[in-house]
């Protein structure tokens, strides 16, 4: 690695702002519930968030390569924090999807994220790289959750008043037991606060000035951000690994708006049980992707590697529905997300490789709005499915396009090998 200290850095950075992203995660349903929401209302408040994404991270990626990735990553944190309080402030469903899309428009951490690891890495540690990014991810999913529903639980809440508002004598049980969901939202836009001021103090630029005055150059010369866009889609090599970016994250996005449901109906679960079945996810996913990834691809290269945890995550997408007791919920969701951990990384590595230096942020920007616009249809999908069909649907349905993006992801390393072959 170039540069261990940033990357340890950025490390820290990515893993605090996603224990703040995980808290929220399995409260949002239940949460726009206490509002009257169906699931079909669920998916579209997940949608909004996704749809401003489509629409800002090709902007801030292409922002980054110009401006560098530490300024960008900083605005989006401290934007963060203050659509948390918006979001713990809600007090009907139309304020909810407000704060949503608030957070949607300033989310420009993560694609930044991976462009700064592009920066510090060689193409060869590419893959580990990003996989450490994901491991960050992991392990915020550990903690989010967890502290998420915790802070959610009642009795939790009236425990915590008992044991410190009583010697104050403040009574606010009232307010706790009305809006219970306000509490972890408060705390996770404390976490972004903080960690606004630490990024500002701690985290390097990851660009030099010959860089950032090139990249300025060349977008003066070169694409708008739809042409960008149109070159990225149809790259020999890059056009295949986005449009399959963008199918994964449509298979998986339609799960992550049913799951909490899938789990309250099927298995009685509650937001605090969901907290503990996502921080259990968490952990296997930073296993995965902190320790085995770099080894997996360094033996056996990405494409490979991509290819199995795409076949691992949609014969578990296919399981899901059958799951009867928390033994076999467990072992179909550890294998899913096995799988996600060795998909994410590895394919966030291949879009890399075959990117020009000076243009890492704009397309990882352009990867992660066409995952965006997944993010808004696939909520939608699994919603829909999930109230109008059955609740399987949803997981079926997804399971078969996990399996025919393993076929894609085959044929365009099959494409990519084509077009070295031909380079060379």
């Amino acid at each position: 690695m170039k540069n261990k200290g940033a990357l340890s850095v950025i490390f820290i950075t990515i893993f605090v702002d996603l224990i703040g992203f995980g808290i929220i995660l399995p409260i949002l349903p239940f949460y726009a519930e206490t509002f009257g929401a169906s699931a079909t209302q669920i998916g579209l408040l997940a949608a909004s968030f996704s749809l401003m994404q489509f629409i800002f991270a090709p902007f801030w990626g292409r922002l980054s390569d110009r401006v560098g990735r530490r300024p960008i990553i900083i605005m989006s944190l401290f934007f963060s924090s203050i659509s948390l309080i918006f979001f713990g402030a809600a007090q009907n469903l139309v304020m909810l999807f407000a704060a949503r899309i608030f957070a949607g428009i300033f989310m420009a951490n993560f694609s930044a994220a991976q462009a700064y690891i592009a920066d510090i890495t060689t193409p060869e540690e590419r893959a580990k790289g990003m996989g450490l990014v994901g491991a960050a991810f992991g392990l915020g999913f550990i903690f989010g959750p967890s502290i998420g529903g915790l802070l959610s639980s009642q009795s939790i809440l009236l425990g915590l008043e008992n044991a410190f508002f009583n010697l104050i004598k403040i009574n606010i049980s009232g307010v706790l037991t009305a809006h219970p969901y306000q509490i972890p939202a408060y705390f996770a836009a404390l976490l972004a606060f903080i960690n606004t001021f630490c990024a500002i103090k701690y985290l390097p630029e990851s660009r030099s000035a010959a860089d950032l005055i090139a990249a300025k150059e060349e977008q003066k010369t070169s694409h708008s951000r739809l042409e960008l866009m149109k070159k990225s889609i149809f790259h020999p090599v890059v056009g295949f690994f986005v449009v399959l970016y963008f199918l994964i994250t449509l298979a998986f996005a339609n799960l992550e708006a049913t799951f909490a449901l899938f789990t309250e109906r099927v298995h009685h679960y509650t937001s605090t049980d969901n907290g503990y079945l996502f921080a259990y996810i968490g952990v296997v996913i930073a296993i995965v992707q902190g320790g085995l990834i770099g080894p997996l691809t360094k033996k056996f290269r990405e494409a490979p590697v991509l290819i199995a945890g795409l076949i691992l995550q949609g014969s578990a997408f296919l399981f899901l529905p059958y799951t009867v007791s928390l033994t076999s919920l467990l072992v179909v969701i550890g294998l899913l997300s096995a799988g996600n951990g060795l998909t994410n990384p590895t394919l966030q590595s291949l879009i890399s490789r075959n990117t020009d230096r000076n243009k890492q942020g704009g397309v990882l920007g352009i990867t992660q709005s066409f995952g965006s616009m997944a993010r808004v249809i696939g909520p939608a999908w699994g919603g829909f499915f999930f109230d109008e069909i059955g609740i399987a649907a949803p997981y079926w349905s997804g399971g078969i396009l996990l399996l025919l993006c393993a076929w894609l992801a085959w044929y365009a390393a099959q494409n990519m090998q084509r077009s070295q072959y031909t380079a060379d």
